[in-house]
């Protein structure tokens, strides 16, 4: 039941267990040489498609309206998570190798749907990942982090993780509660990726992840 109120929500698709367990054991070694970083949680990995901030009850109807006919115009595609990279100084990602051309006009399609609701989207090219550290934030330093320091040495460790290929067969609507630790996600609604695929689109393309974006 989702209870009344505002909240904090994205839109994602999420890996396999069968993904994550393996991403986990090769991020894990890792992990444990790094504590310095805020890592985040195997159970929370997604792939964001847009983030949309609050959103009160009312809008979220007409959102969930919208976003399930996405869902039923677009198939599922066959992805993997492969390589890694870091957003400057703050935060340390895995890619997705797949079919960006496709993914990237169901993000945009995401992203339409929700300024159909009047829902603010950042305008920035979509760059498929999944987050898996921040930079702490030092103390002492006026909140200024050390320039990529932290982050570039992980990031060359995961350079050569390549992932085995799953289906993401599901759009997901994600409450993301924050405070008094690591974030927690939720479902609040899934859709079937439904879709057909064009005769001139070839089902798992293989792609190298990409190299620049957003979030």
């Amino acid at each position: 039941m989702i209870e009344n109120g505002s909240m904090r929500l994205f839109v994602a698709l999420v890996p396999p267990p069968e993904a994550v367990a393996e991403l986990r054991r090769a991020v894990d070694p890792i992990r444990s040489r790094y504590d310095g970083l805020r890592w985040t949680e195997p159970q929370g990995w997604h792939i964001t498609l847009a983030f949309l901030g609050t959103v009160e009850p009312k809008t979220r109807t007409g959102l969930e309206t919208r976003l399930a006919r996405v869902a039923a115009r677009h198939p599922p595609r066959n992805l993997a998570l492969t390589g890694s990279g870091r957003f400057g100084d703050r935060t340390l990602w895995i890619g997705v190798r797949g079919d960006r051309r496709a993914m990237a006009a169901l993000a945009v399609a995401v992203r339409r749907a929700a300024a159909k609701c009047h829902i603010p989207i950042e305008d920035r090219p979509w760059h498929g990942h999944v987050t898996l550290a921040r930079a702490a934030q030092p103390r002492g330093t006026g909140g200024r982090r050390p320039r990529g320091g932290g982050l570039a040495a992980p990031a060359a460790d995961l350079a050569g993780f390549d992932g085995v290929a799953w289906t993401a067969a599901r759009l997901h609507l994600v409450r993301s509660l924050i405070g008094n630790g690591p974030a927690r996600y939720h479902d609040v609604a899934t859709w079937p990726l439904v879709g057909r695929l064009s005769s001139h689109v070839r089902t798992g393309t293989r792609d190298r992840a990409e190299g620049s974006g957003s979030r």
